[in-house]
């Protein structure tokens, strides 16, 4: 690797303030030679460092080398569920001015940040010559818009308001694995029943896990347009009805497990439901691919559906990667843009993530039934953005309103965190 993890350990200190690069030296990426005449080294930087991500990292890059033998992939990944290590070591190495070649981040409003910045390439021509405004779905490519142009390319698209659940721990506690509650009142009924039985109702982990499911029971308490005002301004913070969500997440907080604060990713609170010792795991589909490669099956080890009080709500996010500014081998960073945005990559990847494809020319006949269920309900259903994955919201204001969620998971309490959410709000909406 280019960068040793001393310097990446020692850059990570440097905090999580997105600035300029500023001069590089390097040639701008428009006069870069063509992808398919590119050389050398491609450093790409995700977080996906382990397990089931790091499986279907690792399938992308087999198709990226067949693409492009001429290159070779560089691995620059931080571990870190949901970048939450490794954004901080790249906002200081965009800050040093020494970017990667390319980076992973969220589609959405995490961008803005880094544009704001000048930190990242505009994409639009990119998108113009490889078609893929033709091959991306237009609800997509409106979100990956920002004043008319385009800076990164979708992996994938993942959706954060799925509840996986253990068949049998459901069974136990006499609660029917194929009839899920459809409103947060019946899902905590439910929840009575299992933590009668001695199980964890709801297993959860660290900081961004618990904003995940703080977002969660917001959409689901709230309904589509009183979550989508959170960020637009629409919906007032300090009102009734968001003090009501308040409330209903300190209760679902009340059912999960006692250790949550010590489990530093997404995996261990999804392990704890394979193993039986919780009921269920409000996550990303990202589960579904833990659960396929620890040889569970749907419907036998485990059922999924959408968080209560959510159905026919696609609560959406998407794995991208950019061209940053002063990238060292901007044309083989457009080569490895050019396999994560074809039909082969997105199809080899996404089979293996758990996720559903950005191209809707990627062959999906094998894919999971989970994931065909996904597919069909992204055409049909109603679609928001992620809070806890950067789609809602810049990085500044994720990272405030994450860490007053965090604080509420140790005193719970409502009045003080509905404050600083709405202060943050305040802050942050344009």
């Amino acid at each position: 690797m280019r960068r040793s993890l001393t310097l990446i350990a020692a850059a990570a200190t440097l905090g999580l303030t997105l600035a300029g690069c500023g001069g590089s030296g390097q040639a701008p990426a428009e006069s870069a030679a063509p992808a398919s005449e590119a050389t050398g080294e491609v450093g790409v930087f995700t977080w996906w460092a382990d397990g089931s991500e790091k499986a279907g990292l690792d399938a992308l890059v087999d198709v990226f080398k067949a693409d492009y033998p001429n290159l070779t992939f560089d691995n620059l990944a931080v571990a870190g569920g949901a970048g939450s290590q490794a954004k901080s070591v790249l906002a200081a190495q965009l800050k040093a001015g020494t970017p990667p070649d390319s980076f992973q981040a969220h589609a959405g409003a995490e961008l803005q940040d880094y544009i704001d910045a000048d930190q990242l390439e505009d994409l639009t021509a990119f998108y113009t010559e490889n078609k893929l405004t033709d091959q991306f779905p237009k609800d997509l490519i409106d979100r990956l818009t920002v004043d008319g142009k385009i800076y990164s390319v979708p992996s994938n698209i993942h959706r954060s308001n799925v509840v996986w659940a253990n068949v049998e721990v459901l069974e136990k506690a006499g609660v029917d694995p194929n009839k899920p509650a459809d409103s947060l009142e019946g899902w905590f009924a439910d929840m009575d029943k299992i933590k009668a039985s001695g199980k964890t109702p709801l297993a959860v982990a660290g900081t961004w896990t618990q904003t995940q499911l703080f977002e969660n029971v917001l959409l689901s308490s709230l309904g589509v347009d009183g979550y989508n005002g959170l960020w637009d301004g629409q919906t007032d913070w300090k009102g009734a009805e968001v003090t009501k969500a308040i409330e209903a997440y300190k209760k679902t907080l009340s059912y999960t497990n006692s250790d949550r604060d010590s489990l530093s990713d997404w995996a261990p609170a999804t392990q704890l439901v394979e193993d039986g010792a919780a009921a269920y795991n409000l996550m990303g589909d990202w589960a579904e691919a833990k659960f396929a490669q620890d040889g569970k099956k749907a419907g036998t080890d485990y059922s999924y559906f959408p968080m209560p009080g959510t159905a026919g709500v696609f609560n959406f996010l998407a794995d991208s990667f950019t061209l940053p500014v002063g990238a060292p081998n901007p044309a083989g960073a457009k080569a490895w843009l050019s396999t994560i945005g074809s039909a082969e990559g997105q199809t080899a990847f996404n089979k293996v993530k758990g996720s559903i494809p950005a191209n809707t020319t990627a062959k999906t006949d094998d894919f999971s039934e989970y994931q065909k269920s996904a597919i069909k309900d992204f055409s049909q259903d109603k679609i928001v953005s992620s809070l806890a994955h950067g789609a809602a919201v810049p990085v500044a204001w994720l990272n405030e309103l994450s860490t007053a969620v965090s604080k509420f998971g140790g005193d719970g309490n409502v009045a003080a965190l509905q404050d600083s959410a709405a202060a943050t709000a305040e802050k942050f909406a344009k």
